[in-house]
């Protein structure tokens, strides 16, 4: 493509909700358009966008698929985006690179929350985008169902383009409210047959084409004035305004057909090229200076400063790291070298490649609006910004989702384990939805991720690409134990078995502190009771019986151990004897302390409809929840409560149930506070019961 061509490109995503027929309508354009030889199908795994192992086993786009087609002497990079919950951040990440999108709309009236975060993205980023009803083919559709949720459910201004003709089984074309033709598809090739409108058909498309300038006149004060002069709009004049509509995001774009029988989607292609923006029509992406801070703009122009943005990654054990980015300005070539100004670093580019599905072919340059990937750069991660060193800037960081569930992963073979921490910092840095980090109290290895079905995968992809094979189960509460009043206890260590002996003899008192306040160790020794040689070792076993408690095993925390008095032996007396004497007097000391349990205590913000409220703070209630207050954020409720971990470590799934997938929260550690005797002595038990399997075990 030459540098006078960028007019000519467009880069759209197609978004839409889990299962509306994104995959398949792709694979339709792409066949339409000659890129494709054959019509892929996802539900028979012959579909190229959606190619990796997981996606075919589950019929299902876990992540954005890429391909590119000529139409009409125009350029179309297209983005495939999943849209299922657990992958939707990787469609949001999609979406900030692209300049045009193409809502896909199921025609079941089944409108998930999915479909609704992806519309108020698109909303809030400005993006031109029309919407595409697909599978009229199917039993139980409704044409006039999409346009009310569209409507009613998202709050589009939609305005209908191609209309269908017949229903379900009887669905065989469209009708072009532009040529006011029917448009009929008699086999899968896409092309379509021009017939002219008669008798009832001639009637409806008179109506939908009436409404359609309505519309289109009341978004514009000139066509408006026309439109009542003459009562109708000629064909340049309603396409002309159309277009102004789109890309001022004043009206969305409706047609309509089938991907699996290819019906309808020539004229989505003609929509396309006509409505959706070049990259050049695009406001310009704003950065920063690195240096100064200052704002920086980089249109979209062959001629100014090369600048690109990372936004997704993928990482193959064999091939290496390959980085998809979007081209913002300037010519990026293959071979180049570029600063990562994210990063204060130089990287070195290979060549330039272009994706088709699981293909890639070679690019000598790529333009602004252009989606390109480089494989193997050294420093660079997803969300970097790439740009000429002379002309340097900075773009805005991709958000990066809330992890909400948290499982604890172990290698099936105890030998994989560090395998398995190397295997997921790649995972990771695949995948910005994923957090992995090892619990030092647990000592288990925490993956956590958007949804349950989003750690599952990340397992499978595990043992495919890196042959780990690991299983998830619950995360252990890092429970911790303290005590509630003052103690003194002795601790006396004496051994004589032939030889030089054992001694070590001190007097420890306990005393509780508020809590977070750690553990303090503090020296009372006056007289040389205890020689000062000796009081490190004294700490030393102090602290070391303090990482198991008495109760359950718990660490202990918030408390004071004072050594006050003790004895030693000239001969006898070690550093080992005083610290197996510490040890002893602090055990002691406890069981004098009224020790407790204590559980950590999350501080929890919880999203949701207003109609929800009530059933999400009942529920914080009924898991021991102390609700602080609420807020009112956009058109959500959000409460601020304080919960104990154990209470919700499968809150994601019961949220998302509670509220029909609308509700989302967020979580941190907040304090440590005692548990409820009923509670802790259950706790307690199953702690003692795992202790003594494992010894049982280690035993055997």
């Amino acid at each position: 493509m030459a540098v006078e061509e960028v007019g000519r490109l467009r880069t759209i995503a197609l978004v839409g909700q889990g299962g509306c027929g994104k995959t398949q309508l792709a694979e339709a354009m792409l066949f339409s358009a000659g890129a494709i030889s054959r019509l892929g199908r996802p539900d028979d795994g012959t579909a190229v966008m959606d190619f990796e192992p997981e996606e075919v086993a589950r019929h299902i786009s876990i992540s954005t698929g890429f391909h590119h087609f000529s139409w009409k002497k125009n350029e179309v990079i297209l983005a495939d985006t999943p849209g299922y919950g657990a992958f939707l951040f990787d469609a949001l990440n999609s979406l900030s690179v692209v300049d045009g999108a193409v809502l896909v709309v199921s025609p079941a009236s089944d409108l998930k929350v999915e479909a609704e975060k992806i519309w108020q993205v698109i909303a809030a980023s400005g993006i031109p985008r029309l919407a595409f009803v697909s599978r009229l083919d199917r039993e139980r559709t409704s044409f006039e169902a999409a346009l009310r949720d569209l409507e009613q459910g998202l709050g589009a201004k939609p305005v209908v383009l191609a209309s269908p003709v017949g229903e379900e089984t009887g669905f065989a074309g469209v009708i072009d409210l532009l040529s006011m033709k029917l448009l009929r598809y008699p086999d899968v090739t896409g092309k379509p047959r021009e017939e002219e409108l008669s008798g009832e058909l001639a009637e409806q498309a008179e109506q939908a084409r009436t409404r359609l300038c309505d519309a289109v006149a009341e978004t514009d004060d000139a066509l408006l004035e026309q439109y009542l002069e003459k009562g109708s709009l000629e064909a340049q004049a309603l396409s002309a305004g159309l277009r102004a509509a789109v890309l001022a995001g004043k009206l969305t774009p409706v047609l309509c057909g089938s991907g699996a029988k290819n019906i309808g989607v020539s004229r989505l292609l003609d929509a396309i090229v006509a409505l959706l923006p070049a990259p050049d029509q695009r406001p310009a992406r704003q950065g920063a200076e690195p240096a100064t801070k200052q704002p920086v703009s980089r249109p979209a122009d062959p001629k100014a400063p090369m600048s690109a943005l990372v936004f997704k990654t993928v990482v193959d054990p064999y091939a290496g790291k390959l980085s998809i980015l979007r081209v913002v300005s300037g010519r990026l070539l293959s071979d180049a070298a570029v600063l990562n100004a994210s990063r204060s670093s130089k990287e070195r580019l290979g060549q330039l490649l272009r994706l088709e599905g699981r293909k890639q072919a070679p690019l000598a340059a790529a333009l602004p609006g252009e989606i390109a990937a480089v494989a193997k750069l050294k420093e660079t991660a997803t969300g970097d910004s790439l740009c000429d060193e002379k002309a340097p800037v900075l773009f805005a960081p991709l958000a990066r989702p809330v992890a909400t569930i948290s499982f604890a992963i172990r290698p099936k073979a105890r030998e994989d384990e560090e395998k398995a921490s190397l295997a997921l910092q790649r995972m990771v840095e695949e995948d910005p939805a994923l957090e992995t980090r090892r619990d030092p109290q647990t000592r288990e290895i925490i993956l956590s991720g958007t949804d349950q079905m989003h750690l599952e995968v990340t397992i499978e992809r595990l043992k495919r690409k890196f042959g780990v094979a690991v299983e998830l189960h619950a995360p252990k509460v890092p429970y911790k134990e303290t005590i509630k009043s003052k103690a003194e206890a002795q601790g006396k260590y004496k051994r004589q078995s032939g030889g030089r002996g054992q001694y070590g003899d001190c007097w420890l008192r306990l005393e509780p502190l508020a809590r977070s306040a750690g553990v303090q160790f503090e020296d009372e020794i006056v007289g040389g009771a205890i020689p000062r040689q000796y009081i490190p070792s004294v700490e030393k076993g102090v602290r070391h019986a303090l990482n198991e408690g008495l109760l359950a095993g718990y660490p202990m925390v918030d408390l004071r151990v004072s050594v006050f008095d003790g004895s030693h032996h000239e001969v006898d007396s070690s550093d080992m004897a005083f610290q197996i004497a510490a040890s002893m007097g602090v055990k002691n000391a406890v069981e004098k302390a009224r020790p407790v349990l204590l559980e950590p205590v999350l501080a929890m913000e919880v999203s949701c409809p207003s109609e929800h409220l009530g059933d999400v703070i009942g529920d914080l209630n009924s898991r021991r929840g102390k609700v602080l207050g609420m807020d009112r954020r956009g058109a959500n409720e959000v409460v601020r409560a304080l919960v104990p971990m154990a209470e919700v470590l499968k809150y994601s799934s019961d949220l998302r149930s509670m509220t029909s997938g609308r509700g989302s929260f967020e979580s941190r550690f907040s304090h440590y506070e005692e548990v409820p005797a009923p509670i802790a002595e259950k706790v307690i038990k199953e702690a003692r019961a795992a202790r003594e399997a494992l010894k049982e075990r280690a035993q055997a």
